[in-house]
Parts: structure tokens; C-alpha cells; sequence
């Protein structure tokens, strides 16, 4: 253990990290579990997006790159929703809606993994996962 401020860690000692200091990650994890629910409540992953956009700007860097993902995230799965939506009638919007829903499930998760190593999560800017 430590003696004083001026000593080292050893190993295997554990240094404790300020909580108060840690960015606090749980409204990005309550937005990507919004989306997710969406998939059984519909609404939800509006609430979602409201929220991230409050919460945008007031964070470290690395996290307001996950509210920016989750808007981005938001938009780009509404435009492609109605969409493939429309051409259900000719049967091929099936198919995309499936391919939707595994890239919005892929995008939370990716989002999840990196809000658990505290980091922004790849590919921001573009619609790819």
C-alpha cells in the first residue's frame, strides 16, 4: 500500500481513481439501450436522440463523439426506415429492413464497447458500422 503522497505504487497495489472525476457514461448507455428498445416499443429511440442532443457539448471529447454517433446513428436509420419502408410494396424492403436492423444492433453495440474502454467509437462520420 501507500505511505504517503510522495510514494510510488507498487505492484499489484490498487490506485484509486476519483469516481467524481470520471466522466459519467450512463445517459450514452440509456440512449443506445433506447434504440435497441425501439425495436419492441417503437418511440423510444426518439426519447434517445432528444437526449443526446442535450447531452452533446457537455463532456469529454471521446464522449461527445458517441452522442454525435447516436444522432447520426438516429437520422441515417430514420432516412433508410422510411425508405425501405416504401419499397416493401415491391417486396425488396424486407430484405433492407432485416439489414437495418443488424446495423443499428451492430452500431449499439459497437457504441456499448466503446463507452466500456472510454473511447469514441470508430467511423463517426460516415453511415458505415
Amino acid at each position: 500500500m501507500l505511505e504517503n503522497a510522495n510514494d510510488a505504487p507498487l505492484e499489484g497495489d490498487i490506485v484509486n481513481q476519483e469516481p467524481h472525476l470520471q466522466p459519467d457514461t450512463t445517459m450514452a448507455m440509456v440512449i443506445y439501450a433506447l434504440y435497441l428498445a425501439s425495436f419492441f416499443l417503437g418511440f423510444t429511440s426518439l426519447i434517445g436522440v432528444i437526449i443526446a442532443y442535450v447531452y452533446k457539448g457537455k463532456g469529454p471529447t471521446w464522449l461527445d463523439e458517441h452522442y454525435r454517433y447516436q444522432i447520426r446513428t438516429f437520422w441515417i436509420g430514420l432516412v433508410y426506415g422510411i425508405l425501405f419502408s416504401l419499397l416493401t410494396f415491391v417486396l425488396i424492403g424486407f430484405p433492407l429492413l432485416l439489414a437495418l436492423a443488424v446495423w443499428l444492433i451492430i452500431r449499439c453495440v459497437k457504441g456499448f464497447k466503446g463507452l466500456q474502454e472510454k473511447r469514441a467509437p470508430s467511423n463517426v462520420d460516415t453511415w458505415l458500422v
